[in-house]
């Protein structure tokens, strides 16, 4: 009796021993798939961040690319400002820059706050001082533009300084 006991106790030490081997074989397996898991995410990573990083230096060259005309034609208008007296060319000039940089911008999605005349915003205007309205139907709007304000997209870049009527 003692012998069928102690083969029993033999098989079932077997048995867990080979259950003990499988264990840590699927351990070890696990082990294997998570830190091959985490290598690929460490690279996912790395490049992703690159990839970021090429795109924001990608954008502020497609932008400086799109003002150099118009720093071609400040230069132009410096030399042509140097060389003459016409105070009427100097405004044609002026106007003709600001009018391709307001395009150009307008083309980055650059949109400018109007706020004459409109109702005081705090999601677009940032008061500066209150003035008495002239007229009943300015109260709370804005009369006068200190600063223009701008947004790119949905979202506000500047917001415009204004003068409000009170």
């Amino acid at each position: 009796m003692a012998e069928k006991k102690n083969s029993k106790d033999k098989e079932r030490i077997a048995e867990l021993e080979k259950q003990l081997e499988e264990a840590k074989s699927a351990t070890e397996e696990r082990k294997n798939d998570f830190l091959r898991l985490m290598a690929e995410f460490e690279t996912f990573r790395r490049r992703s961040a690159e990839e970021r990083l090429s795109l924001v230096k990608s954008a502020s060259s497609d932008t400086i690319k799109g003002l150099l005309p118009i720093l071609d034609d400040c230069e132009i208008a410096l030399k042509n400002l140097r060389e003459s007296t016409d105070s009427e060319a100097a405004k044609l000039g002026t106007e003709l820059i600001y009018n391709k940089l307001t395009a150009y911008l307008k083309t980055c999605g650059l949109e400018k706050i109007e706020a004459v005349g409109k109702d005081f915003d705090t999601e677009f205007h940032e008061a500066v001082t209150m003035f008495p309205a002239p007229s009943e139907d300015l109260k709370g709007k804005v009369i006068d533009v200190v600063q223009t304000g701008y947004t790119l997209g949905d979202k506000v870049l500047r917001y415009a300084k204004v003068v409000v009527g009170e």
